[in-house]
């Protein structure tokens, strides 16, 4: 039966087993030639006296000690089959010497370790029937016609053949279900570390997409108002206005200090800083006063029904969505007017609405960039549904729906 290298698979532990036995088989080898040997000893003497059958059994034990042991170990699988017939050669030459030898007390070591070394059920079948034939015909010859000497060979021999192939075959049937379960276990603990390193890249793909929807729905926006300010600051300079001047540059100022508690914040993972300490509804009046102090949007917002806490996660989402549906309106829809509604009337969900009165698109070929996948993207992590409706200058409608 061929055994694995041992390494930390099931696999490998099953070979290390079966090395741990080899005392075991070192011990029953032993006994047997002790036990074949003092039998022998006592037993009536061939026609050429005891020494020949002593003989072969030292060749059976020497070659045990160079080529046995290491081939039923499967350390060198070719010695195992050397070994098998040389130590049957002796155990049947004694037989052959002496038709009173002992030897084949021996029968009980050998069969069990041809067993062993045997690769195939049908390999151990073939050779079991080939050392019995040799045996029954050795023991037929010594008979020399005696009928009941024939009998007693002939019901010898099959005992032998049976006993061999009940025990090798279950025992091969063992080692196959042994073996068998040993491989299924390593497939299994092999499809669970792929299944981890799934998880943990698709973990880190998750933690990209979500720093990179953090930064574009916070830093790239404020960078964005930064330079829009700073034009308009330009502007007024221009225009002679300093006070106007001076209020742009506040302004720079204040989403500059903004922006850089957002990135603070985003590294260790906390609530966005217009949620800190404050409701959804008050972090969206935030928002829309710094935009109106701008003067680049009149932008306004609408609450609806009675305001509940909804958990940091969904505040996280809504706010992130009204972030970059105002960005998307300031940057791309020359619009003069928009409105960001919260709506807490429904029973089973809480929706935002951010319109304005730009000059739209074509909602049946609707834009696909980073921004509005990341706002679809929010709500489906947490169950909600975003929409987007527009038309070619009648305005764009980003609408999220959140449950509650």
């Amino acid at each position: 039966m061929p055994m694995t290298d041992a390494s930390v698979s099931s696999q490998g532990e099953f070979a290390q087993m079966w090395r741990r036995q080899l005392v075991w088989w070192h011990l029953w080898f032993g006994t047997g030639v002790i036990a074949t040997v003092w039998a022998t000893a006592v037993a009536h003497p061939g026609p050429h006296g005891r020494l020949p059958e002593f003989a072969l059994l030292a060749l059976v034990v020497i070659a045990y000690a160079v080529v046995g042991a290491p081939g039923v170990a499967q350390e060198r699988p070719g010695w195992g089959t050397a070994y098998l017939v040389i130590a049957w050669t002796a155990v049947l030459g004694c037989c052959a010497v002496n038709p009173d030898s002992s030897a084949p007390v021996m029968f009980f070591v050998l069969f069990p370790q041809l067993w062993s070394v045997v690769r195939t059920p049908r390999q151990g079948v073939v050779a079991s029937v080939v050392v019995v034939g040799i045996y029954a015909a050795i023991g037929w010859l010594h008979a020399d016609g005696d009928t009941q000497a024939h009998r007693q060979i002939l019901f010898s021999a099959a005992a032998s053949l049976v006993l061999s192939l009940a025990l090798g075959l279950f025992i091969l049937r063992l080692v196959a279900e042994a073996q068998s379960r040993a491989a299924t276990i390593d497939a299994l603990r092999e499809a669970q570390d792929q299944l981890a390193a799934a998880e943990r890249a698709r973990g880190v793909s998750a933690e990209r997409e979500r720093l990179s929807r953090e930064i574009h729905d916070t830093l790239a926006q404020g960078f964005t108002s930064v330079i829009a300010l700073s034009r308009a600051a330009d502007a007024a300079l221009v225009r002679g206005d300093i006070a106007t001047a001076r209020d742009h540059v506040a302004l720079v100022q204040q989403t500059s200090a903004d922006n850089l508690q957002e990135a603070r914040l985003i590294v260790a993972e906390t609530t966005p800083g217009h949620l800190e300490s404050r409701t959804l509804v008050q972090a969206l009046e935030r928002l829309v006063t710094e935009v109106a102090q701008s003067g680049l949007l009149d932008l306004r917002l609408v609450a609806v029904g009675e305001p509940q806490a909804l958990g940091a996660t969904h505040d996280v989402v809504l706010l992130r969505t009204a972030q970059e549906a105002v960005a998307n309106i300031r940057r791309h829809a020359d619009a003069r007017t928009a409105t960001v509604q919260i709506d807490y009337s429904h029973p089973s969900d809480v929706v935002l609405a951010v319109s304005d009165d730009g000059r739209g698109f074509d909602d049946g070929h609707p834009s696909t960039g980073f921004g509005l996948d990341g706002i679809r993207a929010r709500a489906q992590d947490i169950g909600g549904h975003a929409s987007i409706t527009s038309a070619p200058g009648r305005g764009t409608t980003v609408t999220v729906r959140v449950p509650r």
